[in-house]
């Protein structure tokens, strides 16, 4: 790796760690980064799930002020374990084509779930309408399976946790984004304890990406909790919108 490949792989870590604490999707920016520096395809995604964890971390860091405390809270810790280990082993032992077919509407789904939240919560109820057991059986599936994708693929996860995260919590969406920073982090967390042992893991690109997570996640976090809540919801579905198209274009190129 010369001096080049080095500092692109710093700069795409720091913005990864900022658009991952304000959005989520910053995998965007280091998975094509670790491709350009010429890693094969499964182990740019398996470095990237990696690299970008201590990001998620840092994030959590700086939006704890905003993170709810509560029984619900600490039940969605296993779920998304649970869910990311399930998808982290997929990875390793599937062929990755079907699903990364299907990974562009989801990310483009949960961001028109986004853009149209009020809508959708007269269709179909207000969260603090919902029954409790019906609220928390919701939360649980949501998480359940962004999770899961997100321990198999990992980019614009926090975009499919903010989308239905804010459909079904009654909070505001700096609260619901610091919910985001803290799953993701389990989700991340997970990843990197299945890819350390069982996945290609390029560490020279890691340990040049996640320090510029770290710095890049806090300052994130930091910027959210100063958003007003329309510029918050509008960056994160240009940013959804985006990613969204990305994927699509990559996945039928």
């Amino acid at each position: 790796m010369d001096l080049a490949e080095a500092a692109l792989l710093l700069a795409a870590g720091l913005a990864a760690g900022t658009v991952n604490a304000v959005a989520g999707g910053g995998s965007l920016i280091t998975f094509p980064a670790l491709l350009a520096i010429g890693l094969p395809p499964v182990a740019a995604n398996v470095t990237n799930s990696v690299a970008v964890a201590p990001g998620y971390g840092a994030a959590v860091a700086g939006s704890w002020m905003d993170l709810p405390r509560g029984r619900l809270l600490v039940s969605l810790v296993p779920t998304a374990v649970v869910a990311a280990l399930v998808g982290a082993s997929l990875l390793l032992v599937t062929p990755a084509r079907a699903f990364e077919m299907v990974v562009p509407f989801l990310v483009l789904a949960a961001t028109a779930m986004l853009a149209f939240q009020d809508p959708l919560r007269r269709l179909v109820g207000h969260p603090r309408d919902l029954a409790p057991r019906r609220r928390a059986v919701t939360v649980q599936v949501v998480v359940a399976l962004a999770a899961l994708y997100g321990g198999y693929f990992g980019a614009a996860v926090g975009v499919l946790l903010v989308a239905g995260l804010a459909l079904v919590l009654d909070a505001t969406l700096a609260r619901v984004s610091a919910i985001k920073n803290l799953l993701s982090a389990l989700v991340g967390l997970t990843t990197v304890l299945v890819f350390s042992f069982a996945g290609p893991v390029n560490w020279a690109g890691v340990a040049l990406i996640a320090p510029a997570t770290l710095i890049g996640g806090y300052a994130g976090a930091r910027l959210v909790r100063r958003l007003p809540p329309v510029v918050l919801k509008t960056v994160i579905v240009v940013f959804g919108t985006l990613i969204g198209g990305y994927l699509l274009w990559r996945a039928f190129a």
